[in-house]
């Protein structure tokens, strides 16, 4: 089955393709097909994702995947939350999004920066399908003062994992695919796909 993805990410393209292609899903990436983005205007990660994957397959007559993800830190009532991608304003790189964190925690001890990584995929067997397969994933841990490792991308120099105590800057990328929010999400998707599809 060809289907739709719906992000512009090279690394979650390949990381959401080999999840699934034991299901026989071939993922083909919205740019190859034209596709731009769609207007993100939804209030949670759960609507975003829908919003991301009708758009792509009403322009490809393909069923679509989408994700939408980001970083929820609880001393800041949840944001940066949807808005992860442009914290520090639109158009804002993953190092002025960490700065924009860090300043807004400045006053904020240790011990009160709990915060989780969510993720939710999207998966629509048409433009219009009324019962899309919703699976998500929560990754807990807590913002440090400061950066530690230059693995991974966004905010994971600046997110501990208490179980592994490191960042997820400094994971291996095999154990941090176990074990994230978007590991998670995908395996849940892959059972879902497993009974529904």
């Amino acid at each position: 089955m060809r289907v739709v993805c719906a992000t512009h990410n090279s690394g979650k393209l390949r990381e959401f393709a080999g999840a699934l292609g034991e299901q026989g899903v071939t993922l083909v990436a919205q740019d190859s097909l034209g596709i731009g983005p769609a207007c993100e205007d939804g209030l949670t990660f759960v609507e975003n994702a829908l919003l991301k994957a009708r758009h792509a397959a009403a322009i490809s007559g393909l069923p679509a995947l989408a994700d939408d993800s980001g970083l929820e830190v609880d001393a800041l009532g949840g944001r940066p939350g949807i808005h992860s991608a442009r914290f520090a304003g639109d158009g804002a790189d993953d190092s002025r999004n960490r700065e924009a964190l860090l300043a807004a925690l400045a006053d904020t001890p240790e011990d009160r920066r709990q915060a989780r990584f969510y993720c939710v995929l999207v998966f629509l067997r048409h433009a219009h399908d009324p019962r899309p397969l919703i699976a998500e994933g929560i990754w807990e841990g807590r913002i440090l003062m400061s950066a530690q490792g230059d693995g991974g991308f966004g905010y994971d120099p600046l997110f501990y994992v208490p179980t592994h105590r490191c960042s997820a800057a400094v994971l291996d990328p095999e154990e941090k695919r176990r074990i994230s929010h978007r590991g998670q999400a995908l395996r849940a998707l892959t059972r879902a796909f497993e009974r529904h599809v």
